[in-house]
């Protein structure tokens, strides 16, 4: 029972079905979902760390950037996941999708230069 209370009370959130949704075509890097968000990063951890909680979603750490992606382990969660995305609607987050494509873009081409050493903006 505990476990059905976590989900839904982390699908009760615009935020997190938003994050769901940005989810849908593989990782991200949590600046990659602040960015698409135009969110603080410590709302957009708070948010992450509830759906991880509810098992919706799964991280991976590497080196000092945590990557997210959507848990589709079990059966009724997947179900969950895969409803969630049909039925938001492409135009309810399709400004969340130019911020991300915009972001993503930007963090490949640009590299900062500090003591002569070369360093990526963000995790990539």
């Amino acid at each position: 029972m505990k476990d059905l209370v976590a989900i839904f009370k982390a699908l009760s959130d615009e935020t997190r079905l938003r994050i769901i949704k940005l989810l849908e075509k593989g990782e991200l890097c949590v600046c990659d979902i602040t960015a698409a968000l135009d969110l603080v990063q410590p709302k957009v951890s708070f948010h992450l760390s509830t759906l991880k909680e509810a098992g919706l979603i799964k991280d991976r750490k590497q080196g000092r950037w945590i990557h997210y992606r959507l848990d589709e382990s079990e059966m009724m969660r997947r179900m969950l996941l895969v409803t969630i995305n049909e039925r938001l609607s492409g135009s309810a987050v399709a400004v969340d999708k130019k911020r991300l494509a915009r972001f993503l873009n930007e963090k490949s081409g640009t590299l900062e230069t500090t003591n002569s050493r070369k360093k990526t903006r963000c995790c990539s």
